[in-house]
């Protein structure tokens, strides 16, 4: 919704005569009132904010938001929306939007709140009927906004967020436009809650008010329920099922929590969940505590957590649990191993009553099996000589290049090496390993790049690990042919 800067009118209604007073703020995108709420301002096509065609079917095009717990939302629990104007034609390459939110059962009050996370939006704040004033970025030329002290002033009741001069600039480009932002829902069960939003495909170069795609949406979100407290399953904690399931589990490794009302929404983590590159020890007001120490969540539903033991989790039997709002789980025990090692061999690689352990050539998308035997996977034997990758959770500590630790919860951003010692046999033959230890980019993720040895061609090769002495439990095989 490109604009050329104006200054904002604040319209103070005032018995008989509106007395006007200026607020000297730039802004970028549309007054307030623009997105489509019943009750306020027409579309901005129709305002004349904009000359060009509203909601054409032949443009193609379209706006959308994506919500990362569905279509609900938990009270007070902060949702980080993603806005995308897209348009297939040539002529659009400039995007802008506008979007708010309210309760289903009265359009003319606001829905919780927003907050800008970048510079490229900024919120708009509204007296109904009455003023504007705009809260932006104070820190324009970073990537993020330092400044948290910016909101809607006391009675400016009705918020807005929209694209800001630094968004619209930096994306500009064909095909489609993206802004981030948070939506802090209302802090109580407000009911259903509507989200109304308009976006603008517009012409490439210098802002014109002619040539623009205008499009509407509308969501209802209605609000998520705990249900009653969270309980786990009798034996419902077992290692990451799909490398290994063992009923015990170690500092670092990944574990699958299996009971009812552990979570009210359903989802996996997202960059806005993470800090940095540490992991969230609560996703949607969901916890665990293992050992009394908060675990890393990666994934929460009504019926499963998936969450990653703590570096400094003692070991023995430990008490683990799961809070929510509504209350906490009884403790479920379970023994904490030092290291409890598993390949990655999940039941979808069990061929001919044999399990295949998930190795992947270089390419990233050809599997080590015999060829055709998974519809739909790529696959084929490996060479003796040629390099596999092969991947594991639970093999205890790493050091990086300083010998320092990488803790569990930590997105890994350099190479490191296994603290144990490890070995990998096919059959009788020993593998070189040109790399053991955390993958790059990942959280809790072993990587073994690993050279096949010389060995006769065969499609069901025993593929074996010793990890610090001790002999990995599972009974793997892999595929080798000259």
């Amino acid at each position: 919704m490109e604009r050329n800067r104006k200054l904002l009118m604040v319209k103070l209604a005032v018995a008989v005569t509106a007395i006007p007073v200026l607020l000297w703020a730039y802004e970028y995108g549309p007054d307030p009132g623009h997105c489509g709420v019943p009750g306020e301002g027409a579309s901005c096509i129709a305002s004349t904010c904009h000359t060009g065609t509203a909601n054409d079917p032949n443009n193609k095009g379209g706006v959308s938001v994506v919500f990362p717990g569905g279509m609900t939302y938990l009270p007070g629990v902060n949702q980080h929306l993603t806005v995308t104007i897209a348009d297939p034609a040539a002529t659009q390459q400039a995007w802008g939007f506008q979007l708010t939110a309210r309760p289903s059962s009265s359009a003319a009050t606001m829905a919780g709140s927003f907050a800008f996370t970048d510079a490229n939006t900024l919120l708009m704040c509204s007296q109904p009927n009455l003023a504007v004033f705009q809260a932006q970025c104070q820190n324009a030329g970073s990537d993020s906004c330092s400044d948290t002290s910016t909101s809607c002033p006391s009675g400016y009741t009705l918020e807005y967020i929209e694209h800001s001069l630094t968004g619209f600039t930096a994306t500009k480009g064909a095909g489609s436009g993206s802004y981030q932002f948070d939506w802090i829902p209302p802090a109580s069960n407000a009911g259903s809650v509507v989200i109304y939003l308009a976006g603008n495909a517009g012409r490439p170069g210098q802002p014109t008010q002619d040539g623009d795609h205008i499009y509407t949406a509308s969501y209802t979100l209605t609000p998520a329920t705990f249900g009653g407290p969270p309980e786990i399953t009798p034996k419902g904690v077992v290692s990451a099922g799909a490398f290994g399931g063992f009923t015990s589990v170690a500092p670092g490794s990944w574990m699958e929590i299996y009971g009812s009302n552990l979570s009210a929404t359903t989802r996996l983590w997202a960059g806005a969940d993470f800090t940095g590159t540490q992991a969230p020890t609560s996703l949607d007001s969901v916890t665990v505590t293992i050992g009394g120490q908060a675990a890393f969540i990666d994934y929460i539903s009504p019926t499963q957590v998936n969450a990653q033991v703590p570096s400094s989790t003692p070991t023995g039997a430990q008490q683990m649990t799961v809070s929510t709002p509504a209350g906490t789980s009884s403790a479920f025990n379970i023994i904490v191993n030092t290291l409890q090692p598993g390949l990655l061999a999940p039941s979808s690689f069990l061929i001919g009553g044999k399990q295949y352990v998930v190795a992947q050539f270089s390419d990233g998308i050809t599997y080590v099996l015999p060829p055709n035997s998974i519809p739909g996977i790529p696959s084929r034997q490996a060479k003796p000589g040629e390099t596999i990758i092969i991947y594991g959770i639970g093999f205890g500590p790493v050091l990086d290049a300083g010998n320092q630790n990488i803790p569990a919860g930590t997105v890994v951003t350099a190479s490191n090496k296994l603290a144990n010692s490890f070995s990998m046999n096919f059959g009788s033959s020993s593998a070189t390993l040109s790399y053991f230890g955390l993958a790059p980019n990942f959280v809790g993720l072993y990587q073994f790049n690993v050279v096949v040895p010389s060995v006769a061609n065969n499609d069901l090769v025993p593929l074996a690990f010793k990890l610090n002495g001790a002999s990995g439990s599972q009974t793997l095989f892999t595929a080798v042919h000259n």
